[in-house]
């Protein structure tokens, strides 16, 4: 009988030494904290807000039903790692000596959005035929089972690296992606949820962009250069792996994924069609370089396999 060595297991991640004193609450980035007045309120209830008794599903076809069940599973799958990572991403600013109140407060605000959009994600995908508790194809896990939590409480990792390249670059390219859903979304359950969502996320990108923004000030020519780095590590192994545009993958059969994704678009469910989520890509990676340009940070424009030079 052939023995099997036993898996390795992950190495033990470095955290910081807590350093909270001396506690300083005063407001330094007002622009944050207005995002944070604003979340607050902005409040709303998935159950009390969103009108669940106009869902008339009788006029779609079960093809178009089930693809958009995948859809709205994936979504929630995505939305869920953000109830780690925010906490985590929350303890660390606060473990830091010198960070800023500001965003302390704004991520109790994002963590609460991030729960109601699971809700919503979960209990729209429910009421589509079912909710996919796992991906079909099981090559879709390792892209999915990121450990942006253990990222964030990472020692080694800079702070301020992991801002920019999960608050500001992944942040902003999921707004534009949710707009471009909600732009398309017919059905009535489908354009409330999405309604919400976009405005949540328009804060949670403003947060990325408007911290890199403070922090790059001051700023010198070798950190701006790790970012920049880390920016181009992020587009060339999360944005290209799939992650949050499954025909992006060059390593996975996509077609299923991109056969939902149009059933789902034409039904009108809040969706949108492969080619239009690359075009959004595209156009997102362009904004973003140069905006990034503005502040001094130089990433390598990554090419993509089919896509070309972005």
């Amino acid at each position: 009988m052939q023995v099997h060595a036993p898996a390795a297991a992950p190495a033990p991640t470095p955290l910081m030494v807590e350093r909270r004193f001396p506690l300083d609450l005063h407001r330094s980035i007002q622009s944050i904290r207005e995002l944070y007045e604003t979340g607050k309120q902005r409040r709303w209830s998935p159950v009390k807000d969103i009108d669940w008794s106009k869902l008339d599903l009788s006029t779609y076809s079960p093809a178009a039903l089930q693809a958009a069940q995948q859809i709205w599973s994936r979504r929630a799958w995505l939305e869920y790692t953000g109830l780690a990572e925010t906490p985590a991403l929350l303890i660390r600013f606060c473990l830091e000596l010198d960070r800023e109140s500001d965003p302390k407060y704004f991520l109790t605000v994002r963590n609460t959005e991030e729960a109601w959009h699971v809700e919503c994600f979960h209990s729209y995908a429910k009421a589509l035929g079912g909710y996919q508790s796992r991906p079909a194809n099981s090559a879709w896990e390792d892209v999915i089972n990121r450990t942006f939590y253990r990222d964030a409480l990472n020692a080694s990792q800079s702070l301020d690296a992991y801002v920019a390249t999960q608050c500001a670059m992944a942040d902003g390219l999921e707004l534009e992606l949710a707009r471009l859903y909600a732009g398309n979304a017919r059905e009535p359950i489908a354009a409330q949820i999405l309604e919400q969502v976009v405005q949540a996320k328009e804060r949670h990108a403003s947060f990325g962009w408007l911290y890199l923004q403070e922090r790059a000030a001051h700023m010198d020519a070798a950190t701006k250069e790790m970012i920049s780095k880390q920016i181009t590590a992020w587009v060339t192994e999360v944005a290209f792996s799939g992650y949050h545009i499954p025909t992006l993958s060059t390593q996975i059969d996509t077609r299923p994924d991109a056969s939902a994704a149009t059933l789902a678009a034409e039904a009108g469910l809040g969706a949108a069609t492969p080619e239009s989520e690359q075009h959004a890509f595209k156009q997102y990676l362009q904004n973003a370089f140069d905006r990034l340009g503005q502040l001094g940070f130089a990433p390598t424009r990554p090419q993509h396999p089919v896509l070309g030079l972005l």
